[in-house]
């Protein structure tokens, strides 16, 4: 073997490596955005769960609120059936049906929390502000894993899109990029408040 024919062998083990990388590269990303997702669906699963009990301790003291306890089931039992059928992938456009499922779940919420204000004897229930906790609790946890998945989601996008791995992605079964999941809430501009004197 002449020096040419072993300089070439060498580039191409050292092309075959480098796309073997990119592959690797493009599972791991993945990987780390669904499993991110499955954290979502964890608290989310949770806070499904909590919902039920927060509205049989609302029904004993709100009679005449029906309507709006009934919104709350609705839109839990709604969102409980997106994430169901979205299987822990979190891929695709039923994303953006979970989050309007979502946002119609958090607005049934505030409707709930503003009636609740009406009924002092309810908000001083025990159950009612452990049930609270929980809910407010798990809510900073969705939060959290939903910008967990979002950071993971940006990250496989970034690599994905990024050259050379743009002209391989398809090849490898990545020919899409990943969705956001975007809730009401973290649409909204914050404004800061003015003062005057």
């Amino acid at each position: 073997m002449d020096v040419a024919s072993i300089v070439f062998w060498l580039v191409l083990l050292g092309l075959v490596i480098y796309v073997i990388s990119i592959y690797n590269s493009l599972v791991t990303l993945r990987n780390r955005y669904k499993n991110a997702f499955a954290q979502i669906e964890v608290q989310l699963k949770r806070r499904y769960d909590l919902i039920p009990n927060l509205v049989e301790t609302a029904r004993g003291y709100m009679q005449h609120e029906r309507e709006t306890l009934d919104a709350v089931i609705s839109a839990r039992n709604e969102a409980a059936s997106i994430l169901k059928a979205i299987g822990g992938t979190g891929d695709g456009p039923s994303l953006g049906k979970l989050a309007g499922a979502e946002n119609a779940l958090q607005g049934a919420l505030g409707k709930l929390n503003v009636t609740m204000e009406a009924y002092p004897d309810l908000k001083a229930s025990e159950n009612m502000q452990q049930l609270s906790e929980e809910l407010t609790s798990t809510e900073n946890r969705v939060a959290f894993a939903r910008q967990g998945f979002n950071d993971a989601v940006m990250a496989y996008n970034t690599y994905r899109q990024s050259f050379p791995p743009v002209l391989l992605a398809g090849t490898f079964g990545h020919p899409l990029d990943a969705e956001l999941l975007e809730f009401d809430d973290s649409a909204q501009i914050q404004v800061a408040p003015k003062v005057a004197f």
